[in-house]
């Protein structure tokens, strides 16, 4: 049984990472939901994610090598300092430390308190409007290459709010991006580069911290789920990148702001238990 809720779980993480509805949310349902009222817990997620931040890597692996290779020769004086992808890398940096400091700081509440089913329908609803809000309201359309050192940082900010289960990584930062004024591609994109060393420390410091410990699943199981999570989550970059381009960001909204309130149902008819 372990085994067949791994796959399922690893399908939900590949098809929600990225898009901005809470890929830790619907973990956090559908693992209490298949896997008899037992959460996947914290540092499940955070190891599954490894599958899907793998995906973001080979997808963008030439941007991610260019931005790297500039970067270090920047340091060396080997590079103009001044090119852009130099500075994304710079901010790519300062967005990190946000999420890292916080993610330490909070630990023992987001691996707890934070996982309380009436937090995420909050959050769901929340963030939810408030994406809906800067998707509309957005009208300057900035690059990349337009990023500030002040964007970079609130762009961080945004980011350290997915330790909260409901509020999306992907969801923060685009909304943040959007209420900046980037285009919904730039925002997107960003969005995935500046999670790959989050994600990935957060996902290799709960495989550590596994270590010796009794896990929800297993590690055959958490394995499985990580490595369909890779397939899934590869297919749905190329799906939704071309989607932002001609498209808004409502139906995610909707989606959103729909399981937020079917979670308060059934919540608050006893079907789940916070």
């Amino acid at each position: 049984m372990d085994w067949l809720v791994a796959a399922v779980l690893g399908i939900v993480q590949g098809l929600t990472e990225f898009l901005p509805i809470s890929s830790s949310a619907h973990l956090r349902i559908v693992g209490d939901w298949i896997n008899g009222g037992e959460d996947p817990g914290a540092f499940y997620t955070a190891i599954v994610q490894i599958g899907t931040e793998t995906a973001v890597i080979v997808y963008f692996w030439r941007d991610i090598v260019n931005i790297v290779t500039k970067w270090f020769k920047a340091l060396v004086g080997k590079h103009d300092r001044k090119d852009p992808e130099v500075r994304l890398g710079w901010l790519i940096i300062l967005g990190s430390i946000p999420i890292a400091v916080l993610g330490l700081l909070f630990e023992e509440q987001i691996e707890t308190t934070f996982r309380s089913l009436w937090i995420v329908a909050t959050m769901l609803i929340v963030f939810g409007i408030l994406l809906g809000l800067a998707d509309r309201l957005s009208r300057r359309q900035f690059e990349l290459t337009d990023m500030t050192w002040r964007q970079g940082i609130l762009y961080g900010l945004a980011q350290a709010l997915a330790l909260v289960p409901g509020v999306s990584r992907s969801g923060g930062t685009i909304t943040a991006g959007r209420l900046m004024g980037f285009t919904r591609e730039a925002a997107a994109r960003y969005s995935f580069l500046l999670a790959i060393p989050a994600v990935m420390a957060s996902g290799f410091y709960g495989a550590f911290k596994s270590i010796g410990e009794p896990m929800v699943l297993g590690w055959g199981p958490t394995i499985l789920s990580t490595v369909i999570a890779f397939g899934v989550g590869l297919a749905v970059i190329v799906w939704f990148l071309r989607f932002v381009s001609t498209k808004s960001f409502m139906p995610f909204v909707w989606y959103r702001i729909g399981l937020g309130v079917l979670l308060y149902v059934l919540l608050g008819t006893g079907v789940l238990a916070a």
